[in-house]
């Protein structure tokens, strides 16, 4: 089934059911009061996250959802029946906007998550809620009210606590598929890559994070060159950034000129995703002499200023990516652990301030 990561809908909730106008009309009662029932309230409209789900391409057939209408009110007091609420299923990772406002609606993240995205309409009253001592024979009803309509936008964002960053050819999925299980389309042409590609690493037992490798990037990709920046959207969830550079490339370009270049593009694309966590990662240290690799990454990493972590590796050999998967897992869950203990310290912070202000 072919990628689909963004997809256009309408929601249309039910409207309620009108209210009854009627009166009890029983033999030896010629009088009798009033009992029209209310309508039923309007179907909603939810969106659930399931794990079945990993594309949104069945958006593309159909793109309009409705939930059922109430039904209105009758005699003798019967109430109408509400509508049917429509449940729409959509893959984790999934973020809906209302287009006319630009609110989030709904970021689902995890398996069975529910969100509500158009409320049914509220039912209408039925001639009997009026009648009162001044008032026997009430002919007054409501209609009920109209179900919200929206058009959203779904964006699927892949769930990965690593994403891989890099030119095309810099080995990306080279090296997904040589730490993880994940089969990439692997050539030596540009954009191999049409879409993010997913590898569980294990790196011992019980102790495992998710990779994500996204099409290449290219200089004006901001601008739409290449296969532009769409798909960096999906890094956007990302703990750590690992920027991948080919220290020998075939063309003969500058390695630093490109990796600048991708750094540019990100920073174009969204100073957020910039400002995240990013490893230099040098590949292709097997294409050359390792006196000569080592000159090449020691070049590299000092023309780039680059103060922060940096690894050599050959992904087609799989040397020195078990140092880099392992230190990357120590990193995801010390980041885990400051994360938990924050949250902690911010629940007892607001127990504290409900005790003083009990």
């Amino acid at each position: 089934m072919k990628f689909v990561d963004e997809a256009t809908i309408k929601v249309i909730a039910g409207d309620g059911g009108n209210g009854c106008l009627s009166f009890r009309r029983e033999k030896y009662i010629p009088r009798g009061g009033p009992d029209g029932g209310d309508g039923g309230d309007g179907g909603s409209v939810f969106l659930c996250a399931t794990e079945n789900l990993n594309t949104l391409a069945d958006f593309r057939h159909q793109r309009t959802y409705q939930a059922g209408r109430g039904e209105n009110g009758r005699g003798r007091n019967c109430t109408g029946a509400a509508g049917e609420d429509k449940t729409v299923a959509v893959p984790i990772g999934t973020v809906a906007t209302d287009m006319e406002t630009g609110q989030v609606l709904a970021d689902l993240k995890t398996d069975g998550e529910t969100v509500l995205v158009a409320r049914g309409g509220w039912h209408g009253l039925g001639n009997t809620r009026f009648k009162s001592s001044t008032n026997q024979a009430p002919r007054k009803t409501t209609e009920g009210t109209a179900g919200e309509r929206r058009q959203l936008k779904l964006e699927l964002r892949v769930l990965a606590d690593v994403g891989l960053l890099g030119l095309p050819n810099a080995g990306k999925s080279t090296l997904i598929s040589q730490v993880s299980s994940a089969r990439p389309k692997v050539a030596d042409y540009p954009f191999t890559t049409l879409h993010p590609n997913l590898g569980v690493v294990s790196v011992e037992a019980h102790r495992s994070f998710v990779m994500a490798d996204i099409p290449g990037l290219i200089e004006g990709a901001a601008d739409g060159q290449g296969l532009g920046t769409r798909f960096l959207k999906h890094l956007s969830r990302t703990g750590l950034l690992l920027h991948l550079v080919d220290i020998a490339p075939v063309d003969g370009s500058d390695p630093v000129a490109g990796a600048r270049a991708i750094v540019k593009e990100l920073r174009r694309h969204s100073e957020a995703l910039a400002a995240k966590p990013r490893w230099l990662v040098l590949n292709k240290t097997d294409l050359m002499p390792p006196d000569e690799a080592a000159e090449h990454c020691r070049r590299i990493v000092d023309e780039l200023e680059w103060t922060g972590p940096v690894y050599r590796i050959s992904a087609v050999s799989g040397a020195g990516t078990d140092r880099l998967t392992g230190d990357i897992m120590r990193s995801l869950e010390a980041a885990r652990d400051v994360k938990q203990e924050s949250e902690q310290e911010s629940e007892q912070d607001e127990e504290q301030d409900e005790e003083r202000s009990g």
